[in-house]
């Protein structure tokens, strides 16, 4: 990285955490870079389950002299005061020396990604994901042109981390004569990363939907809260042969998820 990329990114790291930089203040563009396209994984929200995932961010970045480098930095916390956990401070140390790679495109603009490890697993860092990371998080990005000009923006644009869910299915008994009591169970976990394991996510409001045989589309027939271990079940009347399903919205830390269809013949 060249010694005015390096100059620029420090002065972001620094603006996020409350301290002054020339001309640095909050998402005050500082000069005319323009900073356009910025996504995460195609615009996805970032799931992690209980293994290490690698994320990728990119964006374009135009200037008339063209583009030297660009960073992105994952942050959150109130404006300042430093909004690095213990998580990030490991994206920054092991970050700010990695810039983007920049490919042009044109005389004037470059595509620039960056990747981030994101670690779960405590057993083998002391800086791993916590159950508490799990929501939404700003994204800093700047972008260098070659005239040595820069523009930052403490809070360009925002992004979600959650934590991976899991949804099951259980419709019996199969077969099932018409009329009689249909039992549909199902258990909806998540990722816990404080311990490594999927854990019952408790008084979650679960769709129970179906689908007719022959058909495609699935219609919602009541709805259910998950219990303290995460686990669902109702009963209802056998009426036709389909698929029996639970579907779930998520939430701001968790992700929607829905479970494969379960057959139940009715005779």
């Amino acid at each position: 990285m060249r010694k005015r990329a390096v100059f620029a990114l420090f002065g972001t790291v620094a603006a996020l955490a409350g301290f002054a930089t020339p001309g640095a203040y909050g998402d005050e563009p500082q000069t005319d870079v323009r900073i356009s396209d910025v996504t995460f994984d195609g615009g996805k929200n970032i799931v992690v389950g209980l293994d290490s995932r690698t994320i990728t961010v990119s964006g374009t970045f135009t200037h008339p002299s063209g583009i030297q480098d660009a960073d992105f930095v994952l942050w959150r916390g109130p404006a300042g005061a430093n909004p690095y956990e213990t998580y990030d401070d490991r994206i920054v140390s092991n970050e700010y020396h990695s810039h983007a790679d920049c490919v042009a495109s044109t005389a004037t603009t470059s595509t620039c990604s960056q990747t981030f490890s994101l670690e779960p697993d405590w057993r083998y860092s002391g800086t791993a994901l916590t159950n508490a990371h799990a929501g939404t998080w700003k994204v800093s990005v700047q972008g260098v042109a070659n005239d040595d000009s820069w523009t930052q923006s403490a809070s360009y644009t925002t992004t979600r981390l959650q934590r991976a869910s899991e949804l099951t299915v259980n419709a019996g008994p199969e077969p099932v004569a018409k009329g009689k009591t249909l039992t549909v169970t199902g258990r909806l976990t998540r990722a816990d990363w404080n311990n490594l394991e999927y854990f019952g996510y408790t008084k979650q409001p679960v769709k129970l939907q179906f689908r007719k045989a022959g058909t495609t589309a699935y219609t919602t027939v009541k709805t259910v809260y998950t219990s303290s271990t995460g686990t669902l079940t109702t009963t209802l009347p056998a009426s036709e042969d389909g698929y029996w399903r639970w579907n779930f919205a998520g939430t701001s830390t968790t992700p929607a998820v829905k479970a494969k269809g379960d057959f139940v013949d009715v005779r």
